[in-house]
Formats: structure tokens, C-alpha cells, sequence
């Protein structure tokens, strides 16, 4: 029972007050208590994987019985999306986004296709195997109110910030100035598989390899850093607070160009064309040499890395069976 606790507590973190999160594997999800009436709201839903460990998550912070007032959603993304439709349907909840998120997830359009030759490490370089697809869940989901107000939630605000996603928005507590800012930007180098696994704290631009839109993307950066948090949690990576934290928001803001947006890649130049439709224009695919022959070798290693896992999982299991 106490080793079963001390998972438990190691599987969350707390942000701030009234708000946890729970990372798995590579993405995080949120938990946001109103202090009022103790009613809570999931932002994002995370992999396939999630649904357990949020379902444990929430018995723990809120009651066997507890279910979420809402489901927020910073974006529709596959990592932000899950384990949402089985949630939503257990929890009998409505889920809320952005209007200009809806096509992706009522099964009307595919995301922008996520590029591969942005470069930044394996993580980017396995892009191709990420999937865009739609999800279809309109009997569940509702528009975010126009007045910016977050359902289920006193006392926050969104904002739209997109660049990453069309309808992509960050959440903001003005009280004690905490900022949850799904991908628009992320607190390590998301495309990179070693900073991933280390997790390695470091103000970054949004995940390059599914951003579709770079000026959108700065003009957003921007307008988060002149809120000046105290506290960012983010999509991925761990929470970040203080003057180290504000001093390299305000460098990703002023320098987003050099920091964030990639030399090489389809999106560079050129942004998908997107609408309340979904995407309407897609620039071609860039492919060189180079780009080839670096993911291949970005592959090789990832299946290495499995192989090797496997072959220490067994010797593991061997020696203590």
C-alpha cells in the first residue's frame, strides 16, 4: 500500500495552487480545482495511454465518484486527444474548444501534415509517424464562449495563440499570474528525444514539427510574454516559475526567429492555409538528401533503443522472476 501511494504521488505534480499535472510519457495534462466549490476541470486528455492514469489521478486529488465540470482542450492534437473520447463518454461531460479547432474534431479536416526536416533531433525526425487524422466527437463538443471566459473555471481567461494549431489557446489565472500554455511554447527542447527523456528545463518554441504557421506562432509568443507569469506549465516539459523562467520568455519573445522558427522544413517560408473549414492550402513537402538521410539514421536509433529496452526489460525479468 505505501509503495502503491508513493506511485501515485510521483505519477502528478502540483503547479500552483488548485492545479496539478500528470505527465505520460512525453505530454502532460492538467487538473484545475475551483476553490469555491471544490469542482475541478481536465485540460487535455493526452495519449491513448492516459485514461487510467487520469481516471487514478483524479480519485486520489478529488473522490472516488469525482468527474471534471468540463474538458478543456488547448488544442486537438493526437497527444492532447487521447484518451478523450473515452473520458468524455464516461464522465457523460461536455468538452470545449475554439471555433477553429472544431473541423479537427468533429472529423471534417486532417491537421497540417507534421514535417520531419525541421530538424532539432528524433523526436522531429519521427514526425512522419505522428497522426493528423480528425477525431469525431460533435456530440460532445462545444465552442468556447466568444468573451473569453473559461466554462467550469472562475477566475481564468483564455487566449487564442495559434501558430501550432488554428484553434490552439492558453489558459490564464490573473490572481497569482499562472499561465498554462499547451504547445504554444514548451519548457524543454520538445524535438529532441534526449531533452524529452531528461526532461530538461528550458524555455522553447512550440514543437516545431507540427507547427504550421510561424508568424502566427511569434505573434503569440509575444503576446504571452507580455503577460509576465510567475508560473508557466506547459504541453510538455515541467513547470517553470521565477526570474530565470520570465527572463527566458522574454529572449524566446525577442528573438523568436533565431530560437524557435527552423531553417529548413515546408512551413518555413510559407503557412498552411487554414480556415473554419480546416486547411485549405498545404506548401509542398521538402525533402533533400540530407533530410533523408537523417531520419533514416534517426529510425535506426529509435528502434535500437526499443530493441535494447526489450532485451534489459527480459534480463530484468529473468533475474527476478
Amino acid at each position: 500500500m505505501e509503495q502503491e501511494m508513493t506511485a501515485s504521488k510521483e505519477a502528478y505534480f502540483e503547479v500552483a495552487d488548485g492545479i496539478w499535472g500528470l505527465k505520460d510519457y512525453f505530454v502532460n495534462v492538467f487538473m484545475i480545482q475551483n476553490q469555491h466549490d471544490k469542482s475541478w476541470v481536465l485540460v487535455d486528455a493526452g495519449l491513448k495511454t492516459s485514461a487510467s492514469k487520469i481516471r487514478k489521478m483524479a480519485r486520489k486529488l478529488f473522490g472516488e465518484d469525482s468527474r471534471p465540470e468540463a474538458i478543456i482542450l488547448t488544442h486537438g492534437h493526437f497527444d492532447h486527444v487521447g484518451s478523450l473520447k473515452e473520458l468524455a463518454e464516461e464522465w457523460d461531460v461536455k468538452v470545449y474548444a475554439h471555433e477553429m479547432e472544431v473541423p479537427y474534431l468533429t472529423g471534417k479536416s486532417s491537421y497540417p501534415p507534421p514535417d520531419p526536416t525541421v530538424g532539432g533531433g528524433m523526436m522531429a525526425w519521427m514526425a512522419d509517424l505522428y497522426p493528423k487524422a480528425p477525431i469525431n466527437i460533435k456530440h460532445r463538443l462545444e465552442r468556447l464562449p466568444q468573451n473569453d471566459k473559461v466554462p467550469g473555471l472562475s477566475g481564468w481567461r483564455y487566449i487564442h495563440t495559434p501558430g501550432h494549431a488554428p484553434g490552439h489557446i492558453s489558459l490564464w489565472r490573473e490572481k497569482d499570474k499562472v499561465l498554462i500554455a499547451g504547445d504554444a511554447f514548451v519548457t524543454t527542447k520538445q524535438e529532441s528525444a534526449l531533452s524529452v527523456f531528461l526532461q530538461t528545463e528550458c524555455i522553447s518554441g512550440p514543437p516545431a514539427y507540427f507547427t504550421y504557421d510561424w508568424t502566427a506562432s511569434e505573434l503569440s509568443v509575444n503576446k504571452l510574454a507580455e503577460l509576465k507569469p510567475e508560473i508557466v506549465a506547459t504541453g510538455h516539459g515541467k513547470p517553470m516559475r521565477g526570474e530565470a523562467m520570465q527572463q527566458q520568455l522574454e529572449e524566446l519573445a525577442h528573438n523568436f526567429v533565431a530560437q524557435a522558427r527552423p531553417t529548413t522544413g515546408r512551413y518555413k517560408d510559407r503557412p498552411a492555409i487554414v480556415n473554419s473549414n480546416g486547411v485549405v492550402f498545404v506548401p509542398p513537402k521538402v525533402e533533400t538528401e540530407d533530410n533523408k538521410t537523417t531520419r533514416l539514421a534517426g529510425i535506426a536509433g529509435v528502434v535500437g533503443l526499443v530493441a535494447l529496452g526489450l532485451v534489459i526489460y527480459t534480463q530484468r525479468k529473468r533475474l527476478f522472476s
